[in-house]
């Protein structure tokens, strides 16, 4: 028997908030693509689809309790573990990296599955773990040997990108739980020299390409900078209201690369203007505030970890996304969660939403 409190305590705000943007962003990728010759399905009606078994999937975790997840983490952690080591061995290669493993009709990314993993193990440990006044070094061996091993085998891709979101992710979540700052300070001196043997002997050329170009785009205008030198132009021209929809030059010309997947906020900042781009920011920030208070009124440790680990996934990807469109962060093929095109990435998006769901539709039930 399903317990009918959960149907009458269903967070509409939140789902009602994630469709507006998921909305948003389909009519978007419609834009961005409409000039595009495609054979097949058009890029927004695919979007549809992925929406459609993301929506399938909310609805096939809020129907079970989210603590169940606490007791089978590891072994989630341990699965997608070996999807990465599957990766390195008989994974898909595509534009000079090895990221997805082919399953017949659709092409599956472990690393992104990572985040909400790494997010699910996290909550699982600190919650059982007794925390008075804040980590200690020796407290986070475990954590970092959780991130260690993920962080490894998606750098081996190579995925720069997806490698920072766990750091981060994996950060909130031990700022949320409580660290000494002593912690940090030997965290960051341990970090200095592996800075430099990774600049040295481990960073592909393109990777160092784009962290050169986000300090001066003018080094490479028609190689490794054009990305960010399109991207700046396509904001920049959308001026106040913008140029309308269907109506950016930047995007229906094709001078802006990979429009519809990670630089699908530069096309929609030229066709609405400064005003449109402050009330997706609104959405987006009204969205992380309402995670913290959804971890905040939880009445558990685990649920509430989980709730943080979420919210800091999907304000990570927000801030990474935009900055790197604006021209503030390097590019590091970060998508903007429930707007850019890509099946991964929105059932990655989709999940995380699930259990932002589940957490609130139980929070009187413990």
């Amino acid at each position: 028997m399903i317990d009918r409190r959960l149907f009458t305590n269903f967070d509409w705000t939140l789902f009602g908030m994630l469709m507006l943007i998921v909305g948003i962003g389909v009519a978007n990728i419609y834009s961005a693509t409409a000039s595009y010759a495609i054979s097949g399905a058009p890029y927004y009606l695919k979007q549809i689809y992925w929406l459609m078994l993301g929506l399938f999937l909310i609805v096939v975790i809020c129907s079970f309790d989210y603590h169940l997840l606490e007791d089978i983490s590891y072994w989630f952690y341990g699965a997608n573990l070996l999807l990465l080591v599957l990766v390195l061995l008989i994974g898909r290669r595509s534009m000079g990296a090895t990221r997805w493993l082919h399953l017949g009709f659709f092409n599956l990314q472990p690393s992104e599955l990572m985040k909400i993993v790494i997010i699910i193990t996290y909550a699982s440990f600190f919650s059982n773990y007794p925390v008075f006044d804040g980590l200690r070094l020796r407290d986070l061996g475990y954590p970092l040997i959780f991130l260690a091993a993920p962080l490894f085998l998606i750098l081996k891709q190579p995925d720069l990108g997806t490698a920072i979101l766990l750091l981060l992710i994996a950060f909130s979540m031990a700022m949320y739980v409580g660290i000494r700052w002593k912690t940090i300070f030997s965290l960051l001196l341990a970090l200095m020299p592996v800075v430099y043997l990774g600049w040295h002997y481990y960073l592909r050329d393109y990777q160092k390409n784009r962290i050169l170009n986000f300090l001066d785009p003018e080094r490479d205008p028609l190689g490794s900078g054009y990305h960010i030198i399109q991207s700046k132009i396509a904001v920049g021209s959308g001026g106040m209201f913008g140029k309308g929809f269907l109506h950016g030059t930047q995007s229906q010309l094709h001078f802006l690369p990979e429009q519809h997947t990670d630089f699908a906020f530069s096309v929609f900042s030229e066709e609405w203007g400064f005003i449109g781009c402050l009330v997706m920011l609104f959405l987006y920030f009204s969205l992380v505030l309402w995670g913290l208070y959804i971890a905040r009124r939880c009445n558990d440790r685990f649920g509430s970890l989980l709730a943080v680990g979420v919210t800091a996934m999907i304000f990570w990807h927000i801030v990474v996304n935009i900055g790197m469109v604006i021209g503030i962060f390097p590019v590091v093929g970060v998508p903007l969660p429930f707007f850019s095109y890509g099946g991964t990435s929105m059932i990655t998006s989709m999940l995380g939403a699930a259990l932002l769901l589940n957490i609130s539709m139980r929070r009187f039930m413990f």
